[in-house]
């Protein structure tokens, strides 16, 4: 079975705490039930966590939906969104699989991305470690008016944005990765082939914006 590897990287930093960062507790909570419900995720959906304040950290492996426990998650520190590219890029390395002549591989990664701030290290080095990687689609999710579209534009190929890092509005970006993720492995597993564009997706709720 090839595996449709998922990976978040979230944001933890200061500017998390209180309400948002509880809210990207339950969101992972919320991701992680909603795909155990759908047969083709159970079948191929691998999910890994990888959070970013002063430092970045795997805080879950690449690991399947049946064993995956969502970590415990704390805010604190600034924003080293550079150090989670650049962590993101050897993880991918070390735990897809890559297709050889005798096997495929797994597909490529889905990646989404989700800060409140602006970068505080050198972000372009961690991207351009990225570009070095073959990926599938790499979501970022800009949450409250702090975070900078300007350099997730540079990083993904979709943007989305919230109004406010709130539960309500945290939920729902989740509900809507959920939902792709569900659309992403069915197109796999009947057509074997990835989704590559944006109007292949759920349409967002209303309080995700698409940043055009």
């Amino acid at each position: 079975m090839r595996r449709l590897p998922v990976y978040l990287l979230l944001d933890t930093s200061g500017s998390m705490s209180g309400e948002p960062v509880n809210a990207l507790k339950n969101g992972v909570q919320l991701l992680a039930s909603t795909l155990r419900q759908d047969p083709y995720a159970l079948e191929t959906v691998f999910v890994s966590v990888i959070t970013f304040n002063t430092e970045a950290e795997q805080v879950v492996p690449l690991t399947d939906l049946i064993t995956f426990q969502p970590p415990e998650i704390n805010a604190s520190g600034i924003t080293s969104l550079g150090a989670a590219l650049k962590l993101l890029s050897q993880k991918i390395k070390n735990e897809v699989a890559k297709t050889t002549p005798e096997k495929k591989g797994d597909w490529k990664p889905l990646v989404f991305i989700m800060t409140d701030g602006a970068p505080t290290d050198d972000w372009k080095s961690g991207l351009e470690e990225l570009k070095q990687i073959k990926t599938g689609m790499i979501i970022s999710c800009a949450a409250g008016e702090g975070a900078k579209i300007d350099v997730l534009k540079q990083i993904s190929e979709i943007v989305v944005s919230l109004d406010t890092a709130t539960s309500e509005t945290i939920q729902q970006f989740f509900k809507w990765i959920s939902a792709s993720i569900c659309t992403t492995s069915q197109k796999v597993d009947l057509t074997k082939k990835e989704i590559t564009k944006l109007d292949e997706l759920p349409p967002p709720p209303p309080e995700v914006n698409i940043v055009t």
